[in-house]
């Protein structure tokens, strides 16, 4: 059985730190893995290995890791770094404004203030950028350490080896040095508390789960935690407190808001044998319930858990970042040594110059915006949809979803509610009392269509009474009464029936002593909302197909309701499985399923969509699932998952522009080192800054009614 690790990691600083934690674990086949950059925290979930050997292999790549405790004190090292950085370089850029004089322009007090900040930089970054080389992925620490590093030494090699002293502050630059490392402090800063919002769904879950409850032992109420709750407890849960854990009511009813993990705003009335899930809150009503399940077990928690799964399975999108960024560093360690070379030997620019300008294509690139562009925007995007009731269980679902050529839709469930009303009941016999005879059938039966026709029929209830019943499953009952008469009521096969007129109008016959007595025509109720779906579907240009065990009669009505493409009717497991695999070769489909013979097709499919309240293989089987039961959350989803892929495609574009343009301006000498290092950071806050506005963006709602 898999285990969840937490570790509180010292030493992740950027977007750079965490990919390279990922890499390595992922190669020893850890594939569930989840950081969070702004705590410093890794959340690990493996079964092959214990929490020791994780930890040796994250501090194998000369990380300090720690078993994480929840209510740890904030790592304020980067604060810390940045308000001394502040305060050092600041008097040191102020010598470009004083006369050559000035006490500022002394190099015994340039080195003494740069120093130390040089030494937090190395503290801060150089860790993280031998890692990298180490792991043959150079990162942006280490074209920091190299601009700096150069920067100060050609500005100590100056001091030492000038032989002019009015000539001196000419090859000093030592707060280039200082200045740079600052600002990236400042963006490694800002980068941590914009990243922090677009994490927050996941804190949001979390937040929602109640940290106390109240247990009934021997007749008294004690106060523990949830975890110390088991399955089978009797807790108490009061008007205006969270549900602490998934329980069944087995005293009393409440009304219950359940908008923060279904999307629903209406609350939901509970009353006996109803579930609670964990985290929603009781509006009304004070109710006794027993526990279902253990916290690690319950609705809340494998939320969290699908949540950040999604982060860790990126859409096909982000390879294009990922190859890019592994040859990255490299090229631009090369470009710079080319500025260099090509400004003083073939420009014939003075070597001063010439350095400060390969010091700017080393600072002004910047890898990072890349390695951010894809997940900050699948965090928000999968925080936005969890939040709307909708559980998208891999990043590359989104971009799947958003590309999908076909929407493929089961019927009974998903279009239709399941919800069975009689449309016609056709009498060859009125001294029969039919429905009568039909509701003390078929309340002896368990499966969809029998429960809708007793609730259907509860009015015709009476005294006939069966000496004798038997249930044939999936066709039909046959029984009789005290006089001898026999009953029988199916389909067209059970009870022999062979006018095909008869048979496509008619689901349900009755025959009495071997008379047909009554002929039923059945309904199932379609899905409020289902039609704006299929209008908005189609108004986006994506065929629909209904994919069905159900008669070509029946197919073909709803197609003609719904405005249904393409239908394809009685239709078995398999059938529906190969229909998907032809499909999938050649294009990109959705099949969207709720029951048990959906969950091949469902898995077939590039894109499986099902409900919480199917069946557990076709949740199991989907990558996506709505929490909701309301068939307008398949539109929300695809939404959701448009503009998702639209924040991806538009944070690789202003990454890779950046650097396409950044990189020739600086080897130019259009941009100071000092300029480079603030542009850099600033790249890195529009990429997370365009993924945060993914949270508030206006979703197109315009086609549905």
């Amino acid at each position: 059985m898999a285990t969840i690790y937490l570790y509180k990691v010292e030493g992740i600083h950027c977007i750079n730190c965490v990919n390279g934690i990922k890499s390595l674990l992922n190669k020893k086949n850890i594939n569930r893995v989840h950081i969070d950059l702004t705590k410093g925290v890794v959340d690990v979930k493996t079964s092959d290995y214990t929490r020791e050997e994780v930890q040796g292999l994250i501090e194998s790549l000369g990380y300090k890791a720690q078993p994480y405790k929840s209510g740890a004190k904030k790592d304020l090292k980067l604060e810390y770094f940045l308000l001394c950085s502040i305060l050092l370089s600041l008097p040191l850029l102020g010598h470009m404004f004083v006369h050559k004089d000035h006490i500022l322009q002394n190099p015994w007090l340039q080195i003494s203030l740069s120093t130390p900040v040089l030494i937090m930089g190395y503290h801060h970054f150089a860790l993280g950028a031998f890692r990298s080389i180490r792991n043959l992925k150079p990162n942006m620490n280490v074209l920091i350490l190299i601009g700096t590093t150069a920067a100060y030494l050609y500005s100590l090699l100056g001091w030492l080896l000038s032989n002019n002293p009015e000539e001196l502050h000419q090859y000093l630059f030592f707060e280039t040095s200082a200045t740079i490392i600052t600002l990236v402090f400042l963006g490694n800063y800002f980068e941590k508390s914009s990243i922090a919002k677009t994490t927050s769904a996941i804190d949001v879950l979390e937040k929602l789960q109640s940290k106390e409850a109240h247990k009934e032992v021997t007749g008294k109420l004690i106060k523990c935690t949830i975890s110390e709750l088991k399955i089978g407890d009797i807790i108490i849960i009061n008007q205006g407190e969270s549900v602490p854990i998934d329980c069944e009511v087995i005293w009393g009813s409440c009304s219950v808001d359940e908008s923060m993990i279904s999307g629903e705003s209406i609350p939901v009335h509970k009353t006996k044998q109803n579930k609670i899930i964990g985290g929603t809150l009781l509006l009304e009503g004070s109710v006794k319930c027993k526990v279902l399940t253990n916290l690690e077990n319950t609705t809340l928690t494998q939320i969290i858990e699908q949540v950040k799964h999604a982060q860790e399975n990126p859409p096909k999108i982000q390879r294009l970042g990922d190859k890019i960024s592994n040859y990255f560093v490299p090229s631009v360690i090369i470009i710079a040594i080319f500025t260099y070379l090509t400004n003083h030997f073939l420009f014939h620019i003075d070597s001063q110059e010439s350095f400060l300008r390969a010091i700017a294509v080393l600072v002004i690139s910047c890898p990072c915006a890349m390695g951010l562009a894809t997940p900050t925007a699948v965090m928000v995007g999968v925080g936005r949809a969890a939040k709307n009731g909708i559980l998208i269980k891999s990043g590359a679902a989104i971009e799947l979803f958003s590309q999908t050529e076909k929407i493929i839709f089961d019927k009974t469930g998903t279009l239709t509610d399941g919800k069975f009303k009689i449309r016609e009941i056709k009498k060859w016999n009125e001294n029969h009392p039919v429905e009568s005879i039909i509701y003390e059938l078929e309340k002896h039966a368990s499966h969809p269509i029998a429960k809708s026709l007793v609730k259907h029929l509860e009015k015709h209830q009476s005294n006939l009474v069966f000496n004798w019943l038997k249930e044939y499953k999936g066709k039909g009952f046959e029984a009789t009464d005290a006089l001898g008469n026999n009953y029988q009521l199916g389909s067209a096969q059970f009870t022999k029936v062979d006018d095909l007129k008869l048979m496509d109008d008619y689901q349900l016959f009755l025959k009495i002593n071997q008379e047909m007595v009554a002929a039923v025509s059945i309904v199932d109720e379609t899905k409020i909302g289902a039609k704006s779906v299929l209008k908005y579907f189609n108004q986006k240009n994506k065929e629909t197909v209904l994919l069905s065990g159900d008669r070509k009669l029946k197919c073909d009505a709803l197609s003609e309701e719904l405005n249904i493409q393409t239908v394809y009717a009685n239709q078995l497991p398999e059938d529906k499985a190969d229909k998907i695999k032809t499909y999938g070769q050649k294009h990109t489909i959705t099949m969207i399923g709720d029951g048990i013979n959906d969950a091949p097709a469902l898995a077939y499919a590039h894109v499986g969509v099902s409900f919480q309240k199917a069946t557990d293989v076709a949740v199991q089987s989907a990558s996506i699932v709505l929490l909701n039961k309301d068939i307008q959350a398949l539109q929300k989803a695809h939404e959701i998952c448009t503009h998702t892929y639209l924040t991806i495609k538009q944070n690789l574009f202003w990454a890779l522009a950046y650097n396409i343009i950044a990189i020739p301006l600086a080897s130019m000498g259009y941009l100071s080192p000092i300029i480079a290092a603030f542009t850099m950071a600033f790249s890195d806050l529009v990429v997370i800054g365009n993924s945060i506005r993914l949270n508030y963006k206006n979703i197109d709602t315009r086609w549905r009614k």
